[in-house]
């Protein structure tokens, strides 16, 4: 039996619910999750319903017989083979530690995704990444090359087939034109708790602020900077005696577990764009078990 997984995005209306389960029942299908959400400020429904194919119904023809359903509910949807694994391409610049914790996370199998690439403004992380038997690109970055450095990143997004840029701490403002090539598909993190501290230095801040409470946000990048729709946000408390160093560094553990979340929960189809916000549904049972420790 195939494990697969169908995401629904369209205006709010009965039956929905009814005509999907209804033919995945039809085509020898049992769903084994399923969350939906109704926004009914902005009339729309969104619903992730992963399924076993127990009679051996192929994504081929899932696809093909639900198109009349489809379109009777004018729907945005698609069927995902739950086994495959996303490529994606990392980028970082200084700061490793969340490079280090999302290559650990894929080591173990925690993170199913198919790294495809490493790219890099600075050489820092070569080694840490040859010896992970990935591809590390360098490509420096400057006021006057930038727009050729950044064709040469897309060159790599597409050749290798990458359909995620994570920005892992990656210090280079992306132009508009990349963002609207892969809108929806490039996650950053932000050390801040957004919308609060947005742009350079959040921690000095924060600090400069005197707040209790310093976070991490993850989100998708649009052309506005620290704007985009929020994947994934989380806290850690501090206090009047710590110093804007000491942010920084309570900081990074928290960077890297928001960051991680927003990639499970992005490859794993449970994030849908919901105007400027998102809907994030809850992880299926077992898609946090890793495939070995250690």
């Amino acid at each position: 039996m195939t494990k697969y997984c169908l995401t629904v995005a369209c205006a709010t209306k009965r039956g929905i619910v009814a005509a999907i389960s209804g033919y995945l029942a039809e085509k020898g299908c049992n769903i084994t999750d399923s969350s939906q959400f109704d926004d009914m400020e902005n009339d729309q429904f969104f619903m992730r319903v992963s399924f076993l194919s127990e009679e051996g119904v192929g994504l081929e023809e899932l696809r093909r017989d639900f198109a009349e359903i489809s379109e009777s509910f004018d729907m945005v949807s698609s069927f995902h083979d739950e086994t495959e694994k996303m490529k994606v391409v990392i980028m970082v610049s200084r700061f490793g530690h969340c490079l280090n914790d999302l290559l650990y996370r894929w080591r173990i199998g925690a993170l199913p995704i198919d790294i495809v690439a490493v790219i890099s403004n600075h050489m820092d992380y070569q080694k840490v990444v040859v010896n992970h038997d990935l591809p590390f690109h360098c490509i420096k970055v400057t006021k006057e090359n930038k727009p050729q450095a950044e064709a040469e990143q897309l060159r790599i997004v597409r050749d290798s087939g990458a359909e995620l840029i994570v920005l892992a701490r990656y210090m280079q403002v992306l132009s508009d034109q990349m963002c609207k090539e892969m809108s929806g598909r490039i996650i950053n993190i932000h050390h801040s708790f957004l919308p609060s501290f947005k742009g350079a230095n959040p921690y000095k801040q924060a600090f400069e602020r005197g707040v209790k409470l310093i976070g991490a946000t993850s989100h998708y990048v649009t052309a506005d900077l620290d704007e985009g729709p929020i994947i994934e946000q989380d806290i850690i408390r501090v206090t009047h005696a710590q110093s804007p160093e000491d942010y920084v560094s309570l900081g990074r553990d928290v960077e890297s577990q928001v960051l991680a979340r927003a990639i499970h929960a992005h490859i794993h189809r449970r994030v849908f764009l919901n105007g400027n916000k998102t809907v994030v549904f809850p992880p299926s049972p077992g898609s946090y078990a890793s495939e070995r420790m250690g």
